[in-house]
């Protein structure tokens, strides 16, 4: 991905760092050559000749957001079997061009995939960062991993028609190691697999029940280890988590019923939840119109106060959140990522601050590359996002994509109102 040439600076707002730290009044961020030189208060800020100035209005200089749990090839998902037979691959592949272009827009200057029909999203990130389309930073996953019969696994067996195109389906230690050198002859840097079931499925797979064996898991693990890839889970049930932990797993998705041992355990090893909450609200809330049944429904209300309840525990406990969700539902399309970041504020009980550092300093973290971006610190990447308005006050603005002064990835202007041609006077 190409970098800015030549200086930019982003004055008059306030600046948010990520780091949790308090908001700077009068902030300034500096970018040479598409990397941060200077990010602090303006009266320390350093003299500067020639270079593009960027009037923040009064409003507010941040990290671009991380999207943790990203699925571009999802769109317009109602029921599990669309996940996967909906649509052609090829047309799938032009709905993921149209995600990636509007989670940029959107804010998202990077975003780690949690699960890819076809693997698409390996080639949306060589495109992305070849800048043949507009898209955020990418850690790519492609193909997940589940156990026969579960979660997964909701095509019968007289259909005859393969799955693995979204999901490589397992039984045994042997055939988990198999789908895992699959993936790594095709390139994904994180492995997704489904240890436990969801409310989505109550009468074979619902959030209590296990899909993948402890087993499994653990030769998933070794295995990706073994060839530098990381694994994450779609993990709600309790023994799930701990068999995730226990295995080795360096994130976990939802991690939604948690007892104290499995947070004492999760905290030891400090491996990250993305919680994925604003999911479920949105089931709850819409699903009725899209035909989920009463009983789904009590699946999902069960799912996000436990969700809830885990998420507050473990930021408490000094554990490490990051944010993103399943996007691309009929009913939680693509578009509304910052409603989790909203959600976390007023549902929750998360504070902006700290909601934003889970959504940029975390993810960055989550996706290996801290070093890089994620916090508006000297040296790392001018990923930027410039915002006409107070977040602090009220996180919801980020929900507006028509209040974004500028989305800076690598010091250039990508997104926002600064791309839009002025109109005649």
């Amino acid at each position: 991905m190409k970098l800015a040439h030549g200086t930019t600076v982003i004055r008059n707002g306030q600046l948010v760092d990520g780091t949790g730290a308090p908001a700077v009044r009068e902030g300034v961020v500096i970018a040479t050559d598409g990397r941060i030189t200077y990010a602090g208060p303006a009266a320390a800020a350093p003299a500067v000749s020639n270079a593009t100035v960027i009037d923040a209005r009064g409003g507010t200089i941040m990290p671009g957001l991380v999207e943790a749990h990203f699925h571009p090839t999802y769109f317009d998902v109602a029921a599990l079997e669309d996940l996967d037979i909906k649509y052609p691959v090829e047309y799938v592949t032009l709905l993921a061009c149209v995600n990636t272009k509007l989670a940029l827009e959107c804010g998202y200057t990077s975003a780690r995939s949690g699960g890819s029909l076809f693997n698409i999203d390996v080639w949306l990130k060589k495109g992305i960062e070849s800048d043949l389309i507009p898209g955020p930073r990418m850690s790519t996953s492609g193909r997940e991993i589940c156990g026969v019969g579960g979660l997964m696994d909701w095509n019968p067996d007289y259909r005859k028609i393969g799955m693995e195109g979204l999901v490589l389906l397992i039984n045994g230690a042997d055939e988990a190691r198999a789908a895992v050198r699959k993936l790594v002859k095709d390139g994904v840097e994180w492995v997704k697999t489904y240890p436990t079931g969801d409310a989505a499925a109550p009468d074979t797979n619902d959030h209590h029940t296990l899909c993948m064996t402890y087993e499994e898991m653990h030769a998933v693990v070794a295995t990706a280890h073994n060839h530098g890839m990381k694994v994450t889970g779609h993990c709600r049930a309790t023994a799930g988590i701990k068999n995730a932990l226990l295995a080795g797993y360096d994130t976990i998705e939802h991690g939604t019923f948690m007892d104290d041992e499995t947070l004492d355990l999760l905290l030891e090893r400090r491996t990250p939840v993305v919680p994925a909450l604003y999911f479920e609200l949105a089931s709850i809330q819409r699903g009725p119109e899209f035909g989920l049944s009463q009983r789904v429904i009590d699946g999902h209300q069960e799912t996000l106060d436990g969700g809830a309840e885990s998420a507050r525990r473990i930021l408490r406990a000094g554990g490490r959140i990051g944010l993103g969700g399943d996007y691309g539902f009929a009913w939680n399309p693509h578009g509304d990522y910052a409603r989790e970041l909203t959600f976390f504020v007023n549902y929750v009980g998360f504070t902006p601050l700290e909601t934003i550092k889970c959504a940029t300093q975390t993810g960055a973290e989550i996706m290996g590359r801290s070093n890089e971006f994620g916090t508006l610190t000297a040296g790392k990447l001018a990923d930027i996002l410039v915002v006409d308005g107070d977040v602090i006050t009220d996180i919801s603005i980020l929900e507006d994509r028509n209040r974004f002064i500028a989305v800076i990835q690598g010091g250039i202007v990508k997104a926002g109102q600064l791309t839009k041609p002025s109109l005649p006077g």
